[in-house]
């Protein structure tokens, strides 16, 4: 820098040919460093209000000094935490570790992304691909009992402030988690084959009557091709036996059994092996008395998936024949790790 006139408004630096190159300060001719950047941008604009990451907290002494040596009010600050990825580290761009928004948006709607970002801003956050399927069916539960709570209850309700009052009405007969498990089992290579799937486990719900949904099968297909490797594993002898009692079981079952009755049947036979048998644990997909592992044994087995959401929903919306197939084929030794 050779030359600041205050009185013009230029500075004069040495160029990078060598040259004296004078230019105003305004117009976008320069550009201020990013310390005093701040400072001078709350005076400039009156600024009231600023919200930053906890990377900038400990310069905020300075930012404010700056504000008001130029005469400015200095904001209120409300400091955020860190995103974190996968295993806990801090989201770089230069590592590309990070979840970029278009990307969020190619696997899921706007409001799930705006609940996951209200949810919690001071607490350091996992921002990765496996936060998205969650953070759809949490904002689905919460607009599903805004229309239960009164006035106070609803004010605390993260649907409130995503949609700014105005939580709309929608019907979720199925799950996003439970979604992409239909996906997983059926690989589906149209929406049509989901929706073939779902109209038999909810009759008189169709794309047309139901818009949201039919978003959400198309960000479950999108996220299943995209992300879910199917990692399945033979069963040994005594999971063997297991399967087989339940495809027996499910065999006894009426077409039209429920959710309950499926779960039911499948805890029935959990309770005739010993190995699922631990009254120490309560699990809430086993249920009291009765290992969480026997479930969890199925989804990797049938599914390739190390969990998943109640079995009961699942076999209920997949089929019970469709799933009495899974098992067959998992006995046969059909099932193809991808």
């Amino acid at each position: 820098m050779k030359e600041v006139d205050a009185k013009n408004g230029t500075v004069t630096f040495a160029d990078e040919d060598g040259r004296d190159t004078t230019v105003p300060v305004t117009g976008g001719h320069v550009k201020l460093q990013w310390k005093p950047d701040f400072g001078m941008r709350w005076a400039a604009l009156g600024v009231d209000f600023e919200m930053f990451g906890k990377d900038h907290q400990t310069n905020q002494t300075i930012y404010d000094r700056i504000c008001a040596i130029l005469g400015g009010t200095p904001p209120e600050h409300y400091v955020y935490e860190l995103f974190l990825d996968s295993e806990g580290q801090k989201i770089s761009k230069s590592k590309g570790n990070g979840l970029t928004i278009d990307e969020w948006l190619t696997y899921a709607p706007t409001e799930s992304l705006g609940l996951y970002m209200f949810q919690k801003p001071r607490v350091a956050k996992r921002l990765h691909f496996d936060v998205i399927p969650r953070a759809v069916d949490e904002y689905a539960s919460f607009v599903a009992a805004y229309e239960r709570q009164d006035a106070a209850a609803r004010l605390e309700n993260p649907a409130f402030h995503v949609h700014y009052g105005n939580v709309p009405k929608i019907d979720m007969p199925v799950t996003f988690a439970l979604l992409l498990n239909l996906a997983t089992a059926s690989n589906p290579e149209t929406p049509e084959v989901m929706w073939g799937y779902i109209s038999a486990y909810a009759p008189g719900v169709s794309a047309k009557t139901h818009p949201h949904l039919d978003a959400l099968v198309g960000y479950a297909m999108r996220y299943f091709r995209d992300f879910v490797k199917k990692t399945y594993r033979a069963p040994d002898d005594v999971e063997r036996r297991a399967l087989e009692a339940l495809s027996a079981s499910f065999a006894e079952l009426p077409a039209d059994a429920s959710n309950e009755d499926i779960q039911n049947a499948a805890l029935d036979v959990a309770r005739t092996f010993e190995r699922y048998q631990d009254h120490t644990k309560k699990s809430p997909t086993g249920g009291p008395g009765v290992s969480g592992d026997f479930f969890q044994m199925l989804y990797q087995v049938l599914i390739g998936q190390e969990r998943g959401p109640r079995f009961g929903s699942f076999a209920s919306l997949y089929g019970i024949d469709n799933t009495r197939r899974l098992i067959a084929d998992a006995l046969a030794g059909k099932m193809v790790s991808a």
